[in-house]
């Protein structure tokens, strides 16, 4: 069902496309459009439906998945050739009651040339703006992430862990947009601060199991004297993750799911507690389930007393399961921070909760959203630069 809703929406948008591009271009293209249109969209629809089939569509046809990701960076700048195209059209059209009769024609005219003209020019423009903006968000997703130091405050903390020293990287997503250099470079920068704990809140990888070898290649080597731990994000579960979670475990991260570890540091202990994301009893694409979602009583079973709890827990909105466990401290990420924000002082992440990304406290419990260091769907970022997120646990 999902796969016809997107795909009637892909139909309806070409179809506005379609009737724009006649508006803009020379009478003798008119007859290719329809043509060239549906070519270009052939791998998106063929590579969706592949995989919603589950039909192994990556490793018959290597070039559809590059393809489809063509497709789909077509699709998203019709959407902004659109917009600019309907908010010029406004704008022509209040020009007009203002000027009824602008290049001196009747209003039944037939074809008004300079409102043509006029609309040609907003496509030219919506095409430079898409073209800066993409070249802008590039170089925003790519440089280097923010590096976000806080103390976290609780007066209960026990002193052993006073001043313990975080490192908690999110949506990596490794994969197409996410090569092997820039994982490098995001595991150099975190190193540099030395944290006692590695903590990784899901989406490690785009889409594949397979994704996940460069990731690991680029960390290994990087063993914080308290440990490196994991849960998977929705993104992990679009295809089978048993891999990913034999992979984890054999390189020495810990994958915690509806279960704990515990770390000893100043003869005090803090239990790190993971939560599994919903998408794992979604099976979305390979319709199986790899487990019940987050089971916050699972977590917590047996757990000592005195421990301070601290929750991995993918999702944001999830937060409330984590307290459920006990969490004291929750990470998050899958946010990104909304990824891009066209609007100053609105996150594009708002349209899918209120916990978009930073500190968030519920009485003297605290959740942090990290905005992550990968991309998805598009390569930029606007408004939302990539993170490392450096935490220190602080009695006080």
């Amino acid at each position: 069902m999902s796969f016809l809703i997107a795909l009637i929406l892909i139909v309806l948008v070409q179809w506005f496309h379609l009737r724009l591009l006649r508006l803009e271009l020379p009478e003798r293209a008119h007859r290719w459009l329809p043509w060239i249109l549906g070519l270009m969209h052939l791998p998106l629809v063929l590579f969706a439906g592949m995989r919603i089939a589950a039909a192994g569509g990556n490793d018959a046809m290597p070039l559809l998945r590059p393809l489809a990701r063509a497709s789909f960076y077509f699709q998203a700048f019709t959407v902004v050739h659109l917009i600019i195209a309907m908010l010029a059209e406004g704008a022509w059209q209040v020009f007009r009651q203002v000027v009824p009769f602008a290049g001196g024609l009747e209003e039944d005219a037939p074809v008004d040339p300079s409102r043509r003209a006029f609309l040609r020019t907003a496509a030219m423009a919506s095409t430079g703006a898409s073209a800066a903006l993409g070249m802008g968000g590039a170089k925003e997703a790519y440089g280097d992430p923010a590096i976000t130091r806080r103390d976290l405050l609780f007066p209960d903390l026990p002193v052993g862990l006073d001043g313990l020293r975080m490192a908690h990287l999110s949506d990596l997503h490794a994969g197409p947009l996410v090569g092997p250099a820039t994982l490098r470079r995001w595991r150099e920068l975190t190193e540099r601060e030395r944290p006692e704990l590695l903590l990784l809140t899901g989406d490690l990888v785009d889409s594949r199991p397979e994704e996940l070898a460069p990731l690991l290649e680029a960390f290994r080597g990087f063993h914080p004297p308290l440990g490196r731990f994991a849960v998977l994000g929705n993104h992990d579960y679009f295809d089978d993750p048993r891999p990913i979670w034999r992979d984890l475990e054999r390189n020495g991260i810990r994958c915690l799911e509806n279960t704990a570890a515990l770390v000893q540091r100043g003869g005090a202990t803090l239990a790190v507690l993971g939560l599994q994301d919903p998408m794992a009893r979604n099976g979305r694409f390979r319709r199986i389930n790899f487990g019940p979602g987050p089971r916050p009583a699972e977590a917590a079973r047996d757990l000592p007393a005195d421990a301070f709890r601290l929750c991995l827990n993918h999702r944001p909105s999830e937060w409330e399961q984590a307290l459920a466990a006990g969490a004291r401290l929750t990470l998050s990420g899958h946010t990104h921070g909304g990824q891009i924000n066209p609007i100053p002082g609105f996150s594009s992440a708002r349209l899918i909760g209120p916990r978009t990304e930073g500190l968030y406290r519920e009485g003297s419990d605290l959740l942090y959203v990290s905005r992550g260091l990968g991309v998805v769907g598009l390569p930029i970022r606007i408004a939302a630069p990539p993170e490392i997120a450096i935490l220190t646990l602080r009695r006080g």
